[in-house]
């Protein structure tokens, strides 16, 4: 009989935490728990011998880094890795190091925030374990760390740096409000995608899966990375040429009319889709609102949150893109939304951002 489960290694430095999670996870039958290390010295030479399917990965380390570790190994062994980590800025340099995602570790002493951790990891170890490890790094803006090199640039895409010029666009394009939606891989896709607008884009608005906390420091990192200015939204925000707003994590985003312009209503709210904030909340309130002066973009992420929400713009005179399955870390959303005749254009992610200023262009 053929074994399918899910082979994982876990690699974190503390006992008491480490034995816990393996304790858990050890007891569901789609996983099978192949060994741990206790920092990322044991885990090179235990990875070789175990062939685990997926890691769970801690940042914060002694001796070497998760993140220096990532940078070691994908290159050589892309492994699927889901970082396990507190508030810190460096899971975002772990992400664009290739992490496929990551979970904030909970609050222990909390049993319902335990429970739903728990749930929320095995979840995305389960389609962390078939996700496409991408190692080209995405945030090429910046700095190494000290005492590295930057990796060579892949051959495939463009180079996240690249920025689109052009001619100034007309007062049409400049009504227009562009809507992104992501999930898993959606923070290095989106920001690929941004970093090639120029600073006088239409205004953005942006919901990517991340619970509170993250997306304030998401956005700050993108603000730095690329020409339009990008913050974490608050409620009232006007949606203005050269701005990005990310939704904030825990609160539902959605679009609404304001005299001649557009703002950003940002309210608690329960899930939506599985998820708050939501993209299927986003995009239904840009079908509503905005309309046919709207572009939707639905990049990678599991499940099928933004699907429904991107045909209802279809529908209402938006001009949709997905990214297509050669260049998602996972094709769940994007393939749900083009299965159900959502999207105008299936587009790699390197063209999507030419994709949108040639609609641009011809307004």
């Amino acid at each position: 009989m053929q074994n399918n489960k899910i082979r994982l290694m876990v690699i974190d430095d503390s006992a008491v935490y480490r034995a816990w999670l393996i304790g858990n996870i050890g007891k569901d039958p789609r996983f099978e728990i192949v060994g741990y290390a206790v920092n990322a010295f044991d885990a090179k030479q235990k990875i070789e011998l175990l062939k685990p399917d997926i890691l769970t990965l801690d940042i914060e380390m002694p001796g070497m880094s998760g993140l220096e570790f990532l940078k070691e190994l994908l290159p050589r062994n892309p492994i699927p890795v889901i970082l396990v980590s507190s508030l810190d800025l460096k899971v975002f340099d772990a992400l664009s190091a290739g992490a496929v995602d990551f979970v904030q570790k909970p609050d222990m002493t909390s049993a319902n925030r335990k429970e739903f951790f728990l749930s929320t990891l095995m979840n995305k170890l389960v389609i962390g374990s078939k996700a496409r490890v991408r190692i080209t790094p995405q945030f090429a803006a910046a700095p190494p760390l000290a005492g590295m090199s930057q990796p060579a640039r892949g051959n495939g895409g463009i180079a996240p740096n690249r920025v689109l010029t052009g001619r100034p666009l007309s007062a049409a394009a400049n009504q227009m409000v562009i809507a992104i939606g992501a999930s898993t891989g959606g923070t290095e896709a989106t920001l690929e995608v941004l970093q090639q607008f120029p600073a006088n884009m239409p205004g953005i608005v942006v919901t990517q899966h991340m619970p509170p906390g993250f997306t304030s420091m998401y956005a700050e990192r993108m603000n730095r990375l690329c020409k339009m200015e990008v913050r974490e939204a608050k409620n009232g925000d006007r949606i203005l040429p050269g701005l990005v707003l990310l939704a904030p994590g825990g609160m539902q985003m959605r679009v609404v009319r304001i005299g001649g312009g557009y703002a950003v209503n940002c309210v608690e709210g329960d899930r939506v889709s599985g998820h708050c904030p939501s993209v299927d909340v986003l995009f239904d309130s840009m079908a509503m609102h905005v309309r046919d002066k709207s572009i939707g973009i639905i990049l990678t992420g599991m499940g099928a949150d933004g699907a429904a929400g991107l045909l209802r713009m279809r529908r209402n005179g938006a001009y949709t893109i997905g990214q297509d399955k050669e260049t998602c870390v996972v094709y769940g959303m994007p393939m749900e939304a083009y299965k159900i005749g959502a999207v105008c254009l299936q587009s790699p992610l390197g063209s999507i951002a030419q994709a949108v200023m040639k609609k641009l262009a011809a307004l």
